[in-house]
């Protein structure tokens, strides 16, 4: 199974994947990591280092699949060329695809755990509240086979274990 996580930075994604990822045996991989192993190379920030971030994460994800097991990939797909990436990757696999949509419906507190979060990845900031509320404003529809693939919207306002849990269900569901 491939496993995609989708929602804004500082949502709770990261948190909910890697709980999911322990209990079940998983392997997370993140995109935010990647990217910034790219930037420490030396490759210029004015490259398009996010986009590489995923198809790196593509292949290493494809390898984990090629190889028997399920996968997690913590992303923000935000847009559908970036769900529509693991919509193929799972058809040219012939493997189960399921989105795990991660939402903080209080704007206080998404606010809060962003600024209070440091993941110390070299050469990238931590998003600024206003970056946050600006790719609101450019998180795309689901549309096209990505908006056909199963989804569960997970609030993480609700306390960690029972968003892992209702991810948990979903997922064995």
């Amino acid at each position: 199974m491939l496993i995609a996580m989708a929602g804004l930075p500082g949502s709770g994604k990261s948190t909910i994947a890697d709980e999911v990822g322990r209990v079940l045996g998983l392997a997370v991989i993140s995109v935010d990591p990647i990217e910034s192993a790219i930037l420490s190379a030396g490759i210029d920030a004015d490259e398009p280092t996010g986009l590489a971030a995923y198809l790196v994460a593509e292949k290493l994800a494809e390898s984990i699949l090629r190889s028997g097991q399920s996968v997690i990939v913590d992303a923000v797909n935000a847009v559908d060329a970036a769900r529509e990436q693991w919509v193929g990757l799972a058809a040219r696999r012939g493997t189960t695809l399921r989105f795990v949509e991660v939402v903080c419906s209080d704007a206080r507190v998404h606010r809060e755990r962003l600024e209070a979060r440091d993941r110390r990845l070299p050469h990238i900031a931590e998003p600024q509240w206003h970056q946050v509320e600006q790719s609101l404003d450019e998180y795309g529809e689901w549309t096209g086979a990505s908006a056909r693939a199963e989804r569960v919207r997970v609030d993480s306002i609700e306390p960690i274990a029972h968003s892992v849990e209702r991810t948990l269900a979903f997922l064995r569901g």
